[in-house]
């Protein structure tokens, strides 16, 4: 029987898009998303294919859940701490909540019910059990309902009457929570039996325990995971793929994810022309977002750095432009005396706070890094000047030569969509 047409269009739509959502939401239950759940279920045996072949990444599709297990990410990819409602980051001592929840809820003592104040006293008394003190401190007591809220926020547990935040804000009002034991087990990506020191977890320098490098395999997840990838930052082998079979990896990730392939002199990114894989949005709304692009444009004018400029980051020799400290500033302060109306009162009367906050996004998006001697932008930055410079039409053989021809602060762009 012959397929009907547009057939097998439709399927591989269905699949990308349902890859795409668990990039973006690694763990999908049925409690929260029961129609992205029943997507991912419909296309489970080719999306295991997948991302197992693509990006080395195991999913687990249950019928309750979904859970796609990243391996281990490289240095150099930016961290995606957890958050509270706040926007704040985790603190060490909410993770140390956090693992004693999981393991209080594994505990043979919990069922598939519980109530907030009986999970309370078996964390507490497996943090004893742990050697770890715990007090009745109300920043201990926050700590450990923000643990518990990132596991309603995952699926892993479920509010069935009363809520977590009530015993924070109501004084221990009692809260009934259903328990997902099956996803429990696959919170973790990988074991920690053969981990030594808890700090090459922090640092990301372990590495992958399951296969030998993959330059393939490796490149395609680096520009899956990370807004922009250096080539410096590369190694020779995958420096050599980017380089020699750039054509079958435009073709993969865009099967595979619908992302665009781009790359120049200075690095490669996979962005999304639809604007939706990405937990960090450049340029974007808001007072930080909006200051960060109109810096990136001061900074470059001020500069005027060339193709050959080079900066020292970490005793590396570098593309791009080192901009004081002492710069940084008076170009914020400068911005805030134009802009200020537009921006957030509190910004507007913290201009320090407003620059930790630009530099920490630039440093997201991998378009700065900060040094001790100022922030050293990334030839990558100019693509987001707010003026475009229309270069002259180009030859077709001009054209081939993009990839050799620097584009250093050359190239600008209204608007890229799609950190990944």
């Amino acid at each position: 029987m012959s397929t009907p047409p547009g057939t097998d269009e439709h399927q591989a739509e269905n699949r990308r898009r349902a890859a795409r959502v668990l990039l973006m939401n690694p763990i999908i239950t049925a409690a929260q998303r029961p129609d992205d759940l029943a997507l991912v279920r419909a296309n489970a045996v080719e999306l295991k294919r997948v991302f197992n072949r693509v990006l080395g990444y195991q999913l687990v599709v249950e019928s309750g859940f979904a859970r796609l297990i990243k391996s281990p990410l490289s240095q150099e990819t930016a961290a995606r701490p957890a958050l509270t409602p706040n926007g704040a980051e985790f603190a060490p001592r909410t993770y140390a909540y956090l693992a004693l929840v999981c393991a209080s809820l594994l505990s043979p003592n919990t069922g598939e019910q519980v109530l907030m104040s009986e999970l309370v006293d078996q964390v507490r008394a497996d943090a004893v059990t742990a050697g770890i003190t715990t007090t009745d401190a109300t920043t201990e007591q926050r700590h450990l309902v923000r643990a518990i809220g990132l596991l309603v926020d995952w699926g892993v547990l479920s509010e069935v009457d009363g809520s977590v935040a009530a015993w924070d804000h109501r004084q221990h009002e009692e809260a009934l929570l259903d328990v997902h034991r099956g996803l429990l087990p696959h919170l973790l990506t990988r074991g920690l039996r053969d981990v030594g020191d808890p700090t090459h977890l922090i640092a990301g320098t372990l590495g992958d325990p399951v296969a030998a490098e993959q330059p393939r395999r490796d490149l395609r997840r680096r520009l899956v995971e990370n807004p922009l990838v250096r080539r410096e930052d590369l190694p020779e082998s995958e420096r050599d793929v980017l380089s020699r079979e750039r054509r079958e990896l435009t073709r993969v990730l865009a099967e595979s994810f619908g992302l665009v392939l781009e790359v120049r002199s200075e690095g490669a990114l996979a962005y999304d022309p639809d604007d939706e894989l990405s937990d960090v949005r450049f340029p974007g709304t808001g007072t930080v977002a909006h200051a960060a692009l109109l810096l990136v444009n001061a900074l470059t004018d001020e500069l005027r750095p060339t193709g050959a400029t080079t900066a020292e980051v970490e005793g590396r020799t570098v593309p791009g432009v080192l901009a004081t400290w002492a710069l940084v500033r008076s170009s914020l302060d400068l911005l805030v005396e134009q802009y200020g109306r537009t921006f957030a009162k509190a910004h507007v009367a913290d201009v320090d706070h407003l620059r930790s906050e630009v530099v920490a996004l630039l440093q997201s998006v991998c378009l700065a890094t900060a040094v001790p001697d100022g922030l050293v932008l990334h030839p990558a930055a100019a693509r987001y000047r707010p003026e475009p410079h229309r270069a002259p039409a180009k030859t077709r053989a001009q054209s081939r030569l993009d990839d050799d021809t620097p584009t250093l602060f050359t190239t600008d762009a209204t608007d890229h969509r799609g950190e990944s």
